[in-house]
């Protein structure tokens, strides 16, 4: 709650002052609906030097309020944003440090599943306090559009059908193969005992003639 009133009172007047930053992949999808939600700038990925310091650098940005997902991972830019005087808030777990942090929101800042609904609840707050959102119906948008997702696993799952399904073609013709096989044994053992049925049947009935000797 105190950390929406901040966010929602710097973008009163410009919204890009507000600036979310992460180094960690699983928070890059859940930063991006926050900064699309809210209107805030953000930035994903390696950290480069000299971002909030450095005015000859590409990418030097000077916001009012940075929002970290891990103090310790995002250390550089808590450095750089302390040189600066720029509030900080970040999602702080159990083992987090706390230097340079103004606003610490407790959370479990390793999971993606507790990254993506810190994030979506800050946003929807957010929205809440500057009167966007009313509060007594739900957010039409979802916590899953802010969970990770990894591609790599969509693409491994598509390989791993498409072998099964070569590994089942590939055993149709032998399945065939040797059932077209079994019949073909089968079939020879059925004709070799009704040949032997046949000559057993001669033989009793064509029994020796009397007074017949087998004797040597």
């Amino acid at each position: 709650m105190v950390a929406a009133r901040i966010i929602a009172a710097i973008q009163a007047k410009n919204k890009k002052d507000v600036l979310v930053v992460s180094s960690r992949e699983y928070a890059q999808r859940a930063i991006l609906k926050f900064a699309t939600n809210t209107g805030a700038n953000y930035l994903g990925g390696k950290w480069v030097p000299g971002t909030l310091t450095n005015q000859n650098t590409k990418k030097f940005l000077e916001p009012r309020l940075v929002i970290v997902c891990d103090p310790r991972l995002d250390h550089q830019a808590l450095t750089e944003a302390s040189y600066m005087n720029i509030p900080v808030i970040a999602l702080c777990d159990s083992d987090s440090p706390l230097n340079w942090v103004d606003v610490a929101i407790p959370a479990n800042n390793k999971s993606r599943f507790s990254i993506a609904y810190m994030f979506w609840l800050l946003a929807r707050e957010t929205l809440q306090v500057q009167g966007l959102i009313p509060r007594d119906q739900p957010w039409d948008v979802i916590v899953d559009l802010f969970m990770f997702r990894n591609p790599d696993a969509k693409k491994e799952v598509t390989e791993d059908a498409g072998e099964d399904e070569e590994a089942e073609r590939e055993a149709e013709p032998e399945d065939t193969a040797v059932a077209n096989t079994m019949k073909t044994f089968e079939g020879e053992g059925q004709e070799g005992e009704d040949d032997e049925e046949d000559e057993e049947g001669e033989a009793w009935s064509n029994p020796p003639p009397a007074g017949a000797s087998y004797a040597a």
